[in-house]
């Protein structure tokens, strides 16, 4: 009775609005918080991507998502009603109405396509000929009527993930999750399918939580995308939000945007701890006022454009010349000098090559680059 009561209970701070509402989730294992206070709000027909490092948190998070895990704090509603609250009771998978789609796909092998469609369906208790009908929509929406026939076995991994995803869509869930669908399969592969799957989940609609610890995956899947570090959504933010304004040092390392620079602000100059870089502070990317202490600065790629040594703001020595047809990629290994960490290295986009071992300067571009403050 609890949980039913939970199911259809709807408070006045959740918003009825929201595919998803996580306010304040944590989770821990035996004592140990493997998540801590996460917030994450998912509007109608918006994808969010959960990307981060193994033991981040992030399928810990689906896993509450779906009822499979029970929170202990926080609260959680889909589609407005509420589905958990920490030490308290929540609502099974099966009430929740959620769609799934798994790193392997999960297709029945001896059950046809349709069948594998139909099968939530059949879970139901929803007539045969009702199942048909909508099996052979969802298939519409993802393209494969024409193999409804067929046999899992027979298709391709595109066509596999698209079943999949038909299956996930067929019951008209009010969220779908997936849990790395293409985690198996090789990168060249991966790319064109996550191209694939973000244009279909586009096109669709629908509400969707992506978890994935691929970056390029997850920039092209998702509207925004929730980078998680220790337990944490250290920041949320759209694709290009994510390189251009980095919320902390911890993110800009995660996403490898570039360099970053140990120094201090020393009126009103951020200057390196080797003293190699002296710039003003005034005008760089998350500069907050301050005159002076300690800072870190970040330089991305694209802020960075290879000068003669005499006229650089830093200098690097060339580790490597990668020709990329319409331009080379100079891999820059700029060691322990100003103040960067040892074996500290950045890859600058250059209309012409250099010879291994060259030293080169580099120019910076200042409204590219980005200023934290650091702790005393």
């Amino acid at each position: 009775m609890e949980a039913c009561y939970l199911v259809t209970m709807v408070t006045s701070t959740i918003t009825a609005t929201a595919a998803l509402e996580a306010q304040r989730i944590g989770r821990s294992f035996d004592g140990k918080p493997v998540l801590e206070a996460v917030d994450l709000t998912l509007g109608a027909g918006e994808v969010v991507a959960l990307l981060g490092p193994s033991g981040c948190g992030k399928t810990t998070l689906l896993r509450i998502i779906a009822g499979l895990l029970a929170p202990t704090a926080g609260r959680l509603a889909i589609g407005g009603r509420v589905m958990a609250e920490g030490g308290g009771t929540m609502a099974p998978p099966e009430a929740r109405g959620l769609g799934m789609v798994f790193q392997d796909y999960a297709l029945w092998p001896h059950l046809s396509v349709r069948d594998n469609v139909a099968f939530p369906l059949r879970m139901r208790g929803i007539g045969r000929q009702d199942r048909r009908m909508r099996a052979a929509a969802a298939l519409d929406q993802v393209g494969l009527r024409h193999l409804a026939d067929r046999w899992p076995g027979t298709l391709s991994g595109g066509q596999q993930q698209r079943v999949a995803l038909a299956r996930a869509i067929v019951a008209e869930p009010p969220l779908v999750l997936f849990d790395e669908p293409l985690s198996n399969l090789d990168r060249e592969l991966r790319e064109s399918l996550a191209v694939e799957m973000g244009r279909l989940l586009r096109r669709l609609g629908l509400s969707a939580v992506y978890v994935t610890h691929d970056q390029a995956e997850a920039f092209t899947i998702a509207d925004r995308v929730a980078v998680m570090l220790e337990g944490r959504i250290a920041q949320i933010d759209a694709p290009e939000a994510l390189f251009l304004r980095p919320a902390s040092v911890q993110v800009a390392r995660f996403l490898n945007i570039g360099a970053i620079f140990v120094g201090a602000l020393e009126g009103g100059l951020f200057r390196c701890s080797r003293g190699a870089i002296e710039l003003p502070a005034a005008g760089l990317g998350g500069w907050c006022g301050r005159k002076s202490g300690p800072a870190h600065l970040l330089v991305p790629r694209t802020a960075v454009r290879p000068a003669e040594p005499a006229n650089g703001h830093l200098r690097a020595r060339v580790s490597h010349c990668q020709f990329q047809g319409d331009r080379y990629l100079l891999h820059l290994d700029l060691g322990d000098a100003a103040g960067a960490p040892a074996g500290g290295h950045l890859a600058c986009p250059s209309d012409r090559p250099a010879r291994a071992g060259e030293v080169l300067g580099l120019a910076l571009v200042p409204d590219r680059l980005h200023l934290w403050p650091a702790p005393a």
